[in-house]
């Protein structure tokens, strides 16, 4: 494990640990993991479909463990390319891992997803708790099963959400976010890159970002120039999503759904 100064993004300020981390697994509300007609792929490891999840589970943990970082954020480009799937299924297959933990956190307030996707049924979430109201993240997270995987997820809402990225609640949960044990990895579902400045700011409080690229639609213009208004974080890799002649089982989920992670250095 590094020191802290040699973390994968040490060229901007980070907000230091809180003195309280984020909620312990086991003190959070368990909810079964939805099966039937679902996004969520990756829950059972036998399922050919959950093949890319745990190949890209393999990379991106040993690209994190290399730099010690343990903060990192899912985006695309544009609206559409399946980022909140691949971070949905990504952080099942983590949390299938008996030596992690793992924590999901929806921060795509105006189009939050996660919550959908795996089934929380709430009106009160991180968008609530960004706004300074009287809930705590032990109310708002959900243990999903008996995996290792939190998820705290948002119920879309018309906020400015730009503001709230900036204040104080927003600093008290990535404090508590780094005030985790090193066996704990946080993934953090952002909006788009050109849907507003959301991304980012939060991008700069992270370790890392993986980029999800919809074969076929995202450019290669669109690719080079999200990954420069990420910078100076680092580009931890790229996913290809509906990626037609990679590994894997293709399925039918508006077409086929192909995780496959790539070098960050090339962008297609």
């Amino acid at each position: 494990m590094t020191a802290p100064s040699d973390r994968i993004n040490p060229a901007i300020p980070v907000i230091r640990p809180s003195k309280d981390a984020l909620p312990a697994l086991t003190t959070l509300i368990e909810i079964e993991a939805p099966t039937e007609m679902s996004k969520l792929v990756a829950f059972d490891s036998r399922d050919p479909r959950s093949r890319p999840f745990n190949l890209l589970r393999v990379q991106v943990v040993k690209k994190l463990d290399q730099c010690g970082a343990r903060l990192l954020g899912i985006t695309s480009a544009a609206p559409g390319a399946g980022k909140s799937f691949v971070a949905s299924n990504l952080a099942m297959s983590l949390g299938l891992l008996s030596n992690w933990q793992t924590y999901l956190i929806d921060l795509d307030l105006r189009r939050a997803s996660l919550a959908s996707i795996f089934g929380i049924e709430d009106t009160q979430g991180l968008t609530e708790y960004l706004l300074g109201e009287e809930i705590s993240l032990a109310t708002i997270g959900r243990r999903i099963g008996a995996t290792n995987l939190a998820v705290f997820p948002s119920y879309p809402a018309t906020v400015n959400s730009a503001e709230l990225m900036v204040g104080e609640r927003f600093e008290e949960l990535i404090g508590r976010a780094r005030a985790l044990p090193d066996d704990a990895l946080v993934i953090f579902d952002l909006p788009p890159v050109f849907a507003n400045d959301d991304a980012l700011l939060i991008a700069q409080q992270l370790d890392g970002m993986l980029v999800v690229v919809e074969q076929g639609v995202t450019t290669r213009k669109q690719l080079q120039s999200a990954i420069q208004f990420l910078e100076p974080t680092p580009l931890v890799g790229t996913v290809f999503n509906r990626f037609d002649g990679g590994f894997g089982d293709p399925y039918g989920y508006a077409g086929s759904y192909d995780g496959y992670y790539s070098s960050a250095s090339e962008p297609t």
